[in-house]
């Protein structure tokens, strides 16, 4: 790396005064006891004050918050924030602080525009292994769709060729003129990745404020409801009825839950998106003759907006506005820092299969550690109902009433006394107004669980007392 001109140092020094350092208090939930939360932990990271007093960092440095304080350079003061919204698939957060003397004398920061590639970039932020602040410089490598780590959506992300330390995601990502073109946030850690650091650029942050300012609340990015295939098969093609100068992907799957499942087909062959033509591998044109997924159209609307999308059907095209919405999961990428859900009889905990729950129960590596029958839900399974929970028994707090029953771990329950089960509020519904001699659950793995329904519920509070737990199901089963 060239060392840095001393002029380009000057220009980011005035906007650093509005880098802060995030101290945050976090509690996670206990997916194994879901009646109560783990031990508290705390953790530092960084952040920015921009406009309309209003302070942005990352949405995996306040997640599951119960405090959090900023506090200034060159300040000894930490000041109380509240958590306005979290965008866990943006990694974005926006904070705010009462105090008025948190304000004064410091410039927000402005926006500045996608950078080119070569451009050069400077993250500010309060790594860890020292207090004070760090400015590391790199230039963007690379402009593409990343998975963020933290959420689920597709999105698009720079990568600079800085290393962001844990500690300094969260920060200020400063072009040569000394404006924001981005977030830092987390780094890829890969054996082979080193010196990578990713930003996620301006237009992605202007999504989550104006998103939080239209709607008063983070209401994420729009998806198209659909499975497609690519179209890159000259054959594929003509046996679809393509004409030579069409192109497009076709369409596997349609969400049953997504507006698109009014009008979308299988085997529709998507054409274009707002006026945009898509090609055969599913890209679109984006900025120098450089080519991007066209997901990136699609995350650009917001939700409850309208796009054209142009299909071919049986050789005819047919044009729809469609209305986009945000993407409803089988099994949730997170549960946006409510508690865990949980109903307890007889010493059987039944839950909600999410994310974290697979991530808590599995390791970092669920994805290949988790029983087969749930993975294949988690990655093809789509919701058939807005309301549609996938349930499991995730443990059986053993006693005499449930003897036998002792392995049953993280399997699903299909049926209750005959009538499949819907979500845990619909479960939890039917077995506490059971007025059958039997309590009959059917499980995956065509497994049957047969409990007396009198002794069965007599037996639920004192399994509740041995295990200190305070209550037969979670709060918001309440209701």
């Amino acid at each position: 790396m060239e060392p840095v001109r001393w002029e380009q140092v000057v220009k980011v020094v005035p906007s650093m005064d509005a880098v802060v350092k995030v101290f945050c208090v976090h509690t996670e939930p206990n997916f194994s006891l879901p009646w109560q939360r783990k031990r508290q932990y705390s953790s530092s990271s960084s952040g920015f004050i921009i406009g309309g007093r209003r302070v942005l960092t990352n949405a995996h440095s306040v997640e599951h918050h119960t405090q959090v304080k900023l506090k200034k350079r060159g300040s000894d003061t930490k000041y109380l924030a509240t958590v306005l919204a979290i965008g866990t698939e943006c990694d974005i957060a926006m904070l705010t602080v009462e105090d008025d003397e948190f304000w004064k004398g410091v410039t927000p920061l402005e926006f500045g525009s996608l950078p080119a590639l070569q451009d050069a970039v400077t993250v500010v932020g309060y790594p860890i292994g020292g207090d004070t602040i760090s400015v590391t410089s790199g230039v963007v490598s690379r402009i593409e769709i990343l998975s963020y780590v933290h959420g689920s959506t597709e999105l698009l992300g720079l990568q600079i060729d800085a290393a962001i330390n844990s500690g300094n995601s969260g920060g200020p990502a400063f072009n040569d003129k000394g404006k924001c073109v981005g977030i830092a946030f987390q780094s890829l850690k890969h054996e082979d990745a080193e010196n990578i650091g990713y930003v996620i650029p301006t237009p992605v942050i202007k999504h989550f404020i104006e998103d939080y300012e239209k709607s008063g609340e983070y209401t994420g990015f729009p998806i198209l409801g659909i499975e497609w295939q690519k179209m890159e098969n000259p054959d594929l093609r003509k046996a679809m009825g393509m004409k030579s100068d069409q192109k497009g992907v076709r369409v596997r799957r349609v969400e049953p839950t997504a507006p698109e499942s009014g009008c979308l087909q299988p085997s529709d062959i998507t054409l274009s998106f707002d006026g945009i033509d898509i090609a055969n591998d599913g890209t679109v044109p984006f900025r120098h003759g450089e080519r991007i997924g066209f997901s990136y159209l699609v995350s650009q609307k917001y939700t409850g907006e309208k796009a054209r999308v142009k299909v071919l059907r049986n050789s005819k095209i047919h044009e729809f506005n469609i209305k986009l919405a945000t993407h409803k999961r089988l099994i949730p990428a997170h549960i946006k820092g409510r508690p865990p859900s949980y109903y307890i009889v007889a010493g059987f905990v039944f839950m909600v299969v999410s994310v974290p729950y697979l991530r808590s129960e599995y390791g970092k590596d669920y994805e290949y550690d988790a029983p087969v029958k749930l993975l294949d839900k988690h990655l093809h399974a789509m919701a058939q109902s807005p309301d549609e929970q996938l349930v499991v028994v995730s443990q059986v707090l053993v006693s005499d009433i449930n003897i036998g029953y002792e392995d049953i771990v993280n399997i699903q329950v299909l049926a209750f006394n005959g009538t499949p089960v819907k979500n845990l509020k619909h479960l939890a519904t039917m077995v506490e107004e059971c007025n059958e001699a039997f309590l009959k659950f059917d499980l995956d793995y065509d497994q049957l669980v047969v409990l007396e329904t009198k002794t069965a519920k007599a037996a639920t509070q004192d399994i509740l007392t041995t295990h200190c737990i305070p209550s037969a199901m979670s709060e918001d089963l309440k209701s």
